[in-house]
This record gives C-alpha cells, structure tokens and sequence, in this order.
C-alpha cells in the first residue's frame, strides 16, 4: 500500500445566499448581514473521519451561506499553535479544531485573542470567555450497532480497534461493548490502540490480529479497521461517518456522528455576543441530531431490528440513557 504525503493546504470556501440552507442554523444566523470567517484547523487530512465531520460541517455551512470558511490540513503539533495565532492575525472570528495534542499551548493562545472564538476537542473544560470545548459523542449509535452486532457473531467474540485511549474514544468502545453485552451478556471483547489517529495500514494489522484471536465482528473506531474485516470475509462496523457504500459488503452498521448542531450552537452564540467559551458537547447527542445510527437492514437479522429501534426512539425521547464510560477498556 502506497503511503500518501499529505502537507498542509489552505482552501478558502466563500458562502452565498442563494446555496440551499441548514435547518440547524436559526433564520436569523442565515439573515445576517456580516457572515462569521470560520477557520477549520485540523491536524489530520479532512479525509480523516473525524476531521471530515468537522469539515463537512463547515462547507456546509459556508453553502448554506451561514459562515465563509478558512481551513488548514495536515497541521503538525509543532506547527498547530503558528497556524492558529496566523488565523487570528487574519482576523477570523471562531477557530475550530482539536486541542489534544496541544492543550496548553491552544488555551494560551485563546487567551492572547480574547475576540476570537475557540470551539476545540478536548478532554479538558472551557476556559475564559472564548475557549469552548466538546467532545465527541457517538457512543449512543455505538451502543446501537452492538445490539445488532450481538447476535450476527459465531464466535461470541467482537473486536474493536481505537486511535489512543482518551475519554471520547473509550467511551465509544464501551458503549459498543455495552450494546453487545445488553443482548449477549456472556460475549467476549478484543480491544487494541493504535496509538494516532490516522494510520490506517496500523489499524488493518490490528484488526486483523483480532480476527486471529478469534473476533467475527470488528468495531472500527478508526479507518483501515474495515479493510482487515473485508480481507478475512468477516463483518464491519463503521464508526463517525458512512462506511458502507465504501465497503458494501462489509460494514453493516455506522455509529454516525454530525457536528453540525455544535457548528451552528457555536455560530450563533459568536452573533449574538454570547461568551463561547463554554462545553458544546451536549450537542452530540442524539435527542441533538449529534449522533445516529446508520445501518443496512438487508445485512442484519430482522427480529434484531425491532429491539434495537425501541432502544432508539427511548434515547431520542430522553427515556433511556447510554452509559458514559470514560474508562480504559481492557
């Protein structure tokens, strides 16, 4: 498999009335005479699945003609807070990115350019009144997809490959986990780390490690998990966008997630000169439109879907919660 160069690019995407528009933005977001400049900074390449939900978010905002958007790939740590005090400098209004890797050196910055807001994925809480954090919850379409996976598996045994051990990744490798134990409480779990969040050659060899050690079912918090699932004849699930039309006979299930409803929270309270620097993680839930399940029912049992859309319309309902678990899996 041939390695691919990615270095980073900037890509300025202009928003104009007349582009079809969001439900998720307020009319008068969409009305608004000055358009918020939105930066995307992203560490990994937008084809990256979580970096692409950011991405996708933002053009669609900037078609809607909601926002003008700005946007770096690619960016190194080293490079992450330079590119982020350029983007100021420009005069942008809201940053979006992730905070990881960069924690202290991010905030400092947000403090140094108090009229720029921050919406950044992070294990840490907001600061001030520009830094604003979320995280990234699609641990209720996981929880889900283990309900449909439980009974699809021979062995009783499921594998799941993450990215690093943070809290938003355990929590969706607990909430799968979950989901399966909820119908088959005496399955057995096979969890691995690759240690970054894009390699998918990595996260191939890991699944299939697991499928060796006797896994059926792999969940694949991070890309290349599915290719080790299509290579061995085994089933897949997807996690954070849509795996299926890639691998159709493959993925069955994806634990989707949208971070439209956090763009369009962040957006307006920027507008409306509300401090932003507040946790917008609550918008990933599904009651939100934050995550979902997206599944092909031809590829699962039938008597496996009722149960699981009972389960479904209970947590948009508010009825029923999804453990949070931000524990280390083991």
């Amino acid at each position: 498999m041939k390695n691919r160069l990615y270095l980073p690019r900037r890509t300025f995407l202009k928003g104009t009335a007349a582009a079809a528009g969001t439900t998720l933005f307020a009319p008068s977001v969409l009305r608004a005479q000055t358009k918020l400049t939105v930066a995307g900074l992203h560490s990994s390449p937008v084809e990256n699945a979580w970096n692409s939900r950011l991405h996708q978010a933002m053009v669609d905002a900037a078609e809607a003609g909601a926002i003008d958007y700005v946007f770096s790939e690619g960016v190194s740590a080293t490079d992450y807070g330079r590119a982020a005090r350029e983007y100021c400098e420009q005069g942008v209004d809201l940053i979006v990115g992730e905070a990881y890797a960069v924690e202290q050196e991010i905030r400092e910055i947000a403090a140094d350019y108090p009229d720029v807001a921050f919406l950044m994925g992070s294990s840490g809480q907001p600061s001030g009144d520009n830094f604003g954090v979320f995280g990234t919850w699609n641990h209720e379409g996981a929880y889900l997809a283990g309900m449909l996976a439980a009974p699809m598996s021979e062995s009783g045994v499921f594998g799941s490959v993450g990215a690093i051990p943070i809290p938003e990744v355990n929590m969706l490798i607990n909430g799968f986990r979950e989901g399966v134990n909820s119908v088959r409480p005496d399955s057995e779990h096979l969890i691995g780390f690759i240690g970054t969040f894009f390699d998918p050659p990595k996260a191939r060899e890991a699944g299939l490690a697991q499928i060796d050690a006797g896994a059926d079912i792999l969940f694949g918090e991070r890309i290349g998990t599915a290719d080790a699932a299509k290579e061995r004849g085994i089933k897949a699930i997807g996690s954070l966008i849509d795996y299926t039309p890639r691998y159709p006979e493959t993925v069955f299930a994806n634990a989707m997630w949208y971070f439209d409803p956090l763009l369009a929270a962040a957006v307006e309270d920027k507008l409306a000169g509300n401090p932003t620097g507040k946790n917008y993680t609550p918008f990933c839930l599904m009651i939100h439109g934050g995550n979902d399940i997206l599944f092909s029912a031809d590829m699962v049992p039938a008597d496996a879907i009722g149960p699981m859309e009972e389960v479904r319309a209970a947590i948009k309902a508010g009825t029923f919660e999804v453990p949070i678990d931000f524990s280390e899996p083991t």
